[in-house]
């Protein structure tokens, strides 16, 4: 145990540098873009989104030019599912999310498209420079088109996006570089730790950094979305609360996986094959299972986010199975196949074929009238 204690503390160590450090990362960020006077809505779409996932981005760079390539992809992976199912299911738990803005609605057929198109990327076991520059000209473009659109349709868009407070450029630009360059080192110092330390805890563990990537090191880098959509939940904002998880979801590939790309040069990301055949399907089908939510302009009730947090747990479990109970591993995989699935699958059909027959009595009973 006292073996095991230097990386644990390593990880929480480096988990609270990242918090910190990315609260001050978007402090100092928002605060020059104010004083040089960017619209609070643009600053609101880039970089308070690019704040939110500056732990992911630092951790899987640093991970990457230290030769650990699974973790940087399973970090970014089980980012996602993590927003996805615990972030969502738990800002759910608090406050059932509807879905109000067009914006948010049209940013899901966009998170599927790029989460399929990261698949058939990863598909062969790596992911080229040459993906990562196509991924990164998908984010400026996806910035751009988001940006217009925000402008083209004011009405409610202000309640799907973060509040800026105007505040924080009170202080002067000197303040705000202070606090830009101390979110970054604090980033830099925090990703180096957790990296190390959940690389000696995969050692002392006998477990792959894939699967520490995807559990200890994901949860701990979203824990900034986490908070922001908690507290934007009991605030009653339950646009942000979904926007976060969308707009991190879809920054941590086109921006944190591209970058990996990048970095890596030509012999490109290595995919684990694992990653490939679970977990990339994974992330693509929780964000498929949101789809019917999102385009009925339906809502997620506390049920739903139990569910979603309960697959969570099951996922988790699914990972650590082989690993503590090898020989439950194969009953347990075939109930969640056979028995659990089918049922969310249902329920989900189910819940959009219902909304859909409640609005078409509405458009119905309006049309009398």
């Amino acid at each position: 145990m006292p073996q095991f204690l230097e990386p644990a503390l390593q990880v929480l160590a480096g988990i609270g540098l990242l918090f910190g450090g990315g609260e001050l990362f978007v402090q100092g960020s928002v605060a020059l873009a104010l004083i040089f006077g960017i619209p609070e809505l643009v600053i609101g779409l880039t970089v308070v989104a690019l704040g939110t996932c500056a732990p992911e981005l630092f951790v899987s760079v640093s991970s990457v030019l230290k030769g650990s390539d699974a973790l940087a992809v399973s970090n970014v992976v089980g980012s996602n599912i993590f927003n996805v199912m615990v972030v969502l299911g738990s800002s759910a738990l608090v406050l059932p999310l509807r879905v109000e803005s067009r914006l948010v609605r049209r940013d899901v057929p966009l998170l599927l498209a790029v989460s399929a198109a990261v698949w058939g990327m990863a598909s062969a076991g790596r992911v080229t420079w040459q993906a990562g520059v196509a991924l990164l000209i998908a984010l400026v473009i996806n910035s751009v088109w988001e940006i217009r659109t925000a402008r083209e349709e004011p009405d409610g868009m202000e309640e799907a996006e973060p509040q800026i407070n105007s505040e924080t450029a009170n202080g002067g630009w000197i303040k705000a570089c202070i606090r830009l360059l101390i979110g970054i080192l604090l980033l830099t110092v925090g990703s180096n730790q957790l990296v190390k330390g959940a690389s000696d805890a995969a050692s002392l563990l006998g477990v792959s950094e894939t699967v520490i990537g995807l559990t200890i090191v994901s949860a701990g880098t979203s824990m900034p979305e986490l908070f922001t959509s908690l507290v934007a939940a009991l605030r009653g904002r339950t646009d942000l609360a979904i926007g976060n998880v969308v707009g991190s979801s879809l920054l941590n590939q086109l921006l944190v996986l591209s970058s990996c790309a990048l970095i890596s040069g030509g012999a490109g990301l290595q995919v684990d094959r694992l990653i490939i055949e679970r977990d990339l399907p994974v992330m693509v089908l929780t964000t498929l299972a949101c789809m019917p939510i999102f385009w009925t302009r339906g809502r997620i009730s506390r049920l739903e986010g139990g569910i979603l947090v309960g697959l969570y747990v099951f996922y988790v479990i699914d990972q650590v199975l082989p690993r503590t109970l090898p020989t439950w591993q194969d009953g347990f995989r075939l109930t969640m196949l056979c028995i659990v699935l089918p049922i969310i699958l249902v329920m989900i059909v189910l819940q959009a074929l219902l909304y859909w027959r409640q609005l078409r009595r509405e458009r119905i009973t309006h049309g009398v009238d």
